[in-house]
């Protein structure tokens, strides 16, 4: 059985700090993802608050079995 984990992440700091951009080429989030998918029987992919409904439509739960979810600075931004 696989475990379908949906990583989470404002993107918010790889957008305005440049830093962290460079640290983080490919977002925190798409990092922990990419990290998560090398492991057998996980698949993982990232969503972010810019996406439609901030990532996270019907659809998305439904294939989602884990949810990691990081907020930092745009918690106020994200819809209820």
């Amino acid at each position: 059985m696989t475990i379908r984990v949906t990583v989470w992440g404002e993107n918010v700091h790889e957008q305005k700090n440049k830093v962290v951009a460079e640290v983080y080429p490919k977002t925190m989030h798409g990092t922990i993802a990419e990290f998560l998918n090398k492991e057998e029987g996980i698949t993982a992919s990232a969503v972010t608050l810019q996406d439609p409904e901030h990532g996270m439509t019907t659809a998305k739960l439904a294939e989602t079995d884990v949810l990691i979810w990081w907020g930092h600075a745009a918690h106020g931004d994200v819809d209820d």
